[in-house]
């Protein structure tokens, strides 16, 4: 198993963050680095709270690092079109140097997208919306010199994103979320990395027996694609660690560790010698 670390921009400082990332870029246990993308302060949270923006954040992160792999858990596709973040993600590859991680989901908060007077739009819409634009994001991405697509939320006509991405075909496209008939549907058509944000072992477990069934529907190999699950920092990092087997022994890749506020890169170093057991 390989380890990761999330830290959310909300309730925190640049500074902050910029030292646990520049600390945890000097640590091989960690290969990864996570942030999140909404506009607004979420969770119960006071709307009042500060929240910086994520995808700027992860920019400015990709340049203060050296080493760690970096992405979205996650970007909802609504939040902007497909085109403009695809032309987003092949120049933070290329600022990078081929480290990005694209992680993409529905969508989901209302109160968030009615503040910004975005669509969010019902269930069944949102995953629509999705799978359209997981297929756009990896024609322009991909090697095609242009993208010319008319679907029901997006039309492009001779669409270029120039120049690409140095991953290829494209940076992997990490997809969250658990939902059987669609979502998961999605990650089989379109995803080299599904996420599993929150639940139990067993319930990851069952998750991706329906990815492998939908992969067999749609005459995919399972193992294209990469198991990620994330896990809580409470305190206690040897808890931590042992969640983290919990997962590797339902057949999860990746544990993305949610670091707890305030950041410090002090839990860093008992973290690592802890999940170090576990990898």
């Amino acid at each position: 198993m390989r380890f990761g670390f999330k830290t959310s921009p909300q309730g925190t400082t640049w500074d902050a963050m910029l030292a646990v990332w520049q600390a945890a870029d000097g640590m091989d246990v960690f290969e990864s680095g996570w942030t999140s993308d909404h506009f607004q302060a979420l969770h119960g949270t006071d709307p009042a709270t500060p929240r910086l923006e994520g995808w700027v954040t992860l920019a400015a992160l990709a340049q203060a690092t050296r080493r760690l792999r970096l992405g979205t858990l996650v970007t909802g596709v609504h939040h902007r079109h497909p085109a403009v973040l695809a032309n987003m993600a092949a120049t933070l590859d290329v600022v990078s140097g081929g480290r990005l991680e694209l992680g993409i989901g529905a969508g989901w908060s209302q109160e968030e997208s009615h503040a910004y007077g975005i669509a969010l739009g019902t269930p069944r819409e949102r995953s629509d919306r999705f799978e359209e634009a997981c297929a756009v994001l990896a024609s322009l991405l991909g090697p095609d010199s242009v993208t010319t697509f008319k679907g029901m939320y997006y039309e492009l006509a001779g669409a270029r994103c120039e120049p690409k991405p140095v991953q290829r075909p494209h940076p992997p496209l990490c997809i969250g979320g658990s939902g059987e008939r669609r979502t998961l549907r999605t990650v089989a058509r379109f995803a080299q990395h599904w996420n599993f944000d929150t639940g139990t072992p067993a319930e990851f477990r069952r998750a991706r027996e329906v990815l492998r069934a939908h992969c067999e529907r749609v005459g995919r190999d399972p193992a294209e694609i990469r198991l990620s699950a994330q896990v809580r920092l409470t305190g206690d990092p040897a808890l931590t660690a042992a969640q983290a087997a919990e997962f590797a022994a339902e057949g999860a890749d990746l544990a993305v560790v949610q670091l707890p506020l305030p950041y410090t890169p002090r839990v860093l170093e008992p973290l690592a010698v802890e999940l170090a057991k576990v990898g």
